[in-house]
């Protein structure tokens, strides 16, 4: 008996070791936030937790966009660009009848929910648009998102002109910067955009796991070329990948106008760097067939927590852009490490 006993502790501390070994950067900053928490003012608060929670829900989102890309050893570069496209979309087509900056005059005040689905279609449009001319005409990847990235860049300033929006419906942010709980950021309370994240989470899971799409997702970043022998029909997985990612990017758009108050063309810049960086955090390998939902949202809590930390330490901002670049120069490096040592 007291053999078994000691068994199952030694089991656990080797699972935590190994854990541990395989996620460093997760462990390291879950430290470093831990200590932050004990030594500096209202890090541990129900405000920052709130706040935690809502930048991490939208970013979550993004990152399941971009994660499928990742599995099947591609990218998306446009993904940023796509999401602050939505935002504006959003942004304009939600602004009050009676509001005097309004950008399209001629366009009257239309109902959230239709704003909403104009959206998500522009995003699908575009997602195909990258899926085909990388399923269809062989562009890498990188280079197919990063032109993608510039035009849809383009476009965002053309039809802006520029300009800040703002003046949105009430309800617009009301419904989705809403919270259950309490009404200030001094007791307990949830975002709502902590059960659209948890929402998408469980769809993704499903689809990563239990559905034909997910396993021929896989099967295209073990190795391309055996899916294909095999029966996988790779050209339409993909296109069906980025314009999945494409819906997601619109969703997040949508959301993040509303939960900043405003939307500019600049919003969104960048994101797509987060995104890759939550990914390969959480355990996404940039060598393909390796990714799971959980890790992704891990990956991306942790590189938020990051932000926050720093926030709290008082560093510059100018160097969160520094430290963000060497925690993604480090995840990659990790993770190429890792793949060797596999093979």
């Amino acid at each position: 008996m007291e053999n078994t006993k000691n068994v199952k502790p030694a089991l656990w501390g080797k699972k935590i070791l190994a854990l541990a070994k395989a996620n460093p950067i997760v462990v390291l900053l879950a430290i470093v936030s831990i200590f932050v928490g004990f030594f500096v003012d209202n890090f541990f608060s129900w405000g920052n937790l709130g706040n935690l929670i809502s930048n991490t829900a939208i970013r979550f989102i993004i990152a399941l966009g971009v994660s499928g890309c990742l599995i099947t050893k591609g990218t998306d570069l446009s993904a940023g660009r796509q999401v602050g496209l939505a935002a504006c979309l959003a942004g304009v087509l939600v602004q009050r009848g009676d509001y005097t900056g309004r950008l399209w005059k001629a366009v009257p005040e239309m109902n959230m929910w239709l704003v909403f689905l104009i959206v998500i279609a522009v995003g699908i449009v575009i997602g195909l648009i990258n899926g085909l001319i990388i399923a269809k005409l062989k562009v890498p990847p990188f280079i197919a998102t990063l032109g993608t990235q510039t035009i849809i860049y383009g476009i965002c300033l053309v039809f802006t002109d520029a300009q800040p929006i703002g003046g949105f419906q009430k309800i617009y942010i009301q419904l989705i910067t809403g919270r259950i709980g309490s009404a200030t950021n001094k007791g307990f309370y949830l975002p709502y955009l902590l059960f659209v994240a948890i929402f998408f989470g469980v769809i993704f899971w499903f689809i990563y796991n239990k559905t034909c799409h997910g396993k021929y997702m896989y099967a295209i970043g073990g190795n391309e070329v055996a899916a294909e022998v095999s029966g996988v029909n790779t050209s339409r997985t993909i296109i069906r990948i980025y314009a999945t990612a494409g819906f997601m990017y619109a969703v997040a758009g949508y959301l993040l106008a509303a939960k900043s108050g405003g939307s500019s063309a600049s919003m969104g810049m960048g994101y797509e760097l987060e995104a890759i960086a939550g990914c390969t955090i959480g355990g996404v390998s940039t060598t393909g067939g390796i990714g799971t939902v959980s890790g992704i949202l891990v990956g991306v809590l942790v590189f938020e927590l990051l932000k926050i930390v720093l926030q709290f330490l008082g560093v510059n901002p100018y160097y969160n852009y520094v430290v963000q670049g060497v925690v993604i120069v480090v995840a990659v490096a990790l993770d190429i490490r890792k793949y060797i040592a596999e093979k």
